[in-house]
């Protein structure tokens, strides 16, 4: 990693490293989280569903939360987080460089073009370069870790794994989950968090398995009958004959189950068989998560579908469903390309030009669709990975983790053909930071700094018209839970420049 980065000169007027210097941000291995804050996930037989989310939240006494009022942007109803886990190459995709250690024939293939003011790989991200104009690009962002669980970790819960808080915080989808509880409408029967493909995201932490994600995976390919399985008996009954056998179990056990003398867990599980048996028989289910082999072809590359591209396509549908989602996370990788980045020893092997055009498709289709449906406005969509990759390329024709990084934000009320920040000519540093840390916050002091993963995290709550200084005192620590590690004091802030 280039010495650059780290001289201390270039950090005197910024909080965030001053706070990390005086409390460090432990940059140590992370060991494999237990997931929805130590329960067990159930299995329920008849539905086949992940039981985690469908538990019901026991009663408890009211939780004290407190927050600095800060005003939010509260112009994005939803949000579809898309991870692009293995971390993608910045210089390679939304900061692209044409360097002289990039073959002329590799140059050749990428096709930048300058579209909108914006150096654009058309030959990587053809259906995107249309969309220049809808997307921003934040090209000043800094991970805190090199290592790859920690840093996914730390892009899902938007704070240090390893801190004292680190191993119960929940998802930042679980967290927009509880704060639009509140929200739901009778009637609406997905939960509010979806994880889409990603079976080794992080959970709801300490949070109620209420607010835990329903994880899917989408097939690879067109095939998009199934939905999701086992959401009708096996068994040849209607629905009506399953309603009396539902009813019957009811009869059976709800001196167990209701007010239970066994206490919460089984409150939990009937609330979770409660929530199951909504999704059963109900056509708002297959509309959502099943798809037409053309509509899985539209969101594929050359007529085919990809599991990423099935995966934003069900995003969309179960958005356009109205059954109370409001977070979806997508993982897609691995970007990971240490060697042959480019392709040039194993064409078809995972590299740029191949998995380029697999993002390309999912995310251009899936801003058409929400655009079409009026929900592109209400919808932020969110495209990062957990670090950077090197701006030299390897002796293995790769290039190798690096801190710097950038990501894409489209949608949800931002101003589209946005360019926060810029780097010099080989992606090693920052020239330009291209932001105001105090733009809507008054805590924060003026400064030129990286936009950190925190940021990126309070971004998302403000524009969901969540206040990112949130505490809540309902840890089992009883320290105070903060949405945003250290918000209250202003050491993050949301790039609201991505909105003027």
């Amino acid at each position: 990693m280039s010495d650059e980065i780290y001289q201390p000169a270039k950090y005197f007027d910024d909080p965030a490293e001053k706070f990390a210097r005086k409390y460090p941000h432990h940059h140590q291995t992370f060991f494999n989280r237990a997931d929805v804050s130590r329960r067990q996930f159930f299995q329920l037989a008849s539905a086949g569903l992940t039981g985690s989310y469908l538990m019901g939240q026991s009663a408890s006494t009211p939780v004290n939360i407190v927050s600095q009022n800060m005003a939010t942007k509260n112009t994005a109803k939803n949000c579809i987080f898309i991870l692009l886990t293995g971390a993608i190459s910045s210089r390679d995709s939304w900061n692209l460089k044409v360097t002289s250690d990039i073959s002329a024939a590799v140059q050749s293939r990428m096709a930048p073009s300058m579209i909108n003011g914006v150096n654009w790989p058309v030959g990587i991200f053809p259906k995107l370069a249309t969309h220049l104009g809808d997307v921003a690009l934040v090209r000043s962002m800094s991970a805190w870790a090199l290592v790859h669980s920690l840093a996914q970790t730390w892009a899902q819960i938007g704070r240090n794994p390893a801190a004292a808080l680190g191993d119960i915080a929940p998802n930042i989808g679980s967290v927009v989950a509880i704060e639009k509880d509140k929200e739901r409408k009778p009637g609406q029967v997905f939960p509010a968090f979806v994880a889409l493909n990603s079976g080794a995201g992080i959970g709801n932490g300490y949070l109620p398995a209420t607010y835990a994600p329903l994880r899917l995976n989408q097939p690879n390919g067109t095939n998009g009958t199934a939905g999701i399985p086992n959401t009708i008996n096996p068994s040849p009954t209607t629905p009506a004959t399953f309603n009396t056998m539902f009813s019957r179990l009811h009869q059976i056990d709800d001196p167990l189950r209701l007010n239970s003398p066994y206490g919460s867990p089984l409150q939990d599980y009937d609330a979770f068989y409660s929530a199951a048996k909504g999704m059963m028989y109900n056509p708002a289910v297959d509309a959502a998560f099943k798809f037409s082999a053309a509509d899985s072809q539209r969101y594929g590359v050359n007529s085919a579908g990809t599991s990423f591209g099935n995966a934003c396509l069900v995003a969309k549908q179960i958005l356009a469903a109205d059954q109370g989602t409001r977070f979806i996370q997508i993982s897609f990788g691995s970007w990971d390309m240490h060697s042959d980045i480019y392709g040039v020893q194993n064409p078809n092997g995972g590299n740029m030009f191949t998995m380029g055009p697999q993002l390309d498709g999912g995310v251009a289709a899936l801003i058409d669709d929400l655009k079409a449906a009026g929900k592109f406005d209400e919808t932020l969509i969110v495209l990062v990975g957990e670090f950077g990759r090197t701006p030299g390329i390897s002796g293995a024709g790769g290039r190798d983790h690096f801190l710097l990084l950038s990501s894409m934000l489209a949608g949800g009320g931002i101003k589209g053909g946005k360019v926060i920040g810029a780097t010099n000519a080989d992606n090693s540093s920052v020239t330009d930071f291209g932001w105001d840390p105090t733009n809507g916050n008054s805590l924060a002091a003026k400064a030129s700094r990286y936009v950190r993963p925190e940021d990126l995290e309070s971004t998302i709550y403000s524009a969901m018209g969540i206040d990112w200084t949130t505490v809540r005192y309902d840890d089992p620590f009883k320290r105070g839970f903060e949405y945003v590690p250290f918000a209250s004091q202003g050491t993050y802030s949301p790039i609201h420049d991505l909105w003027s």
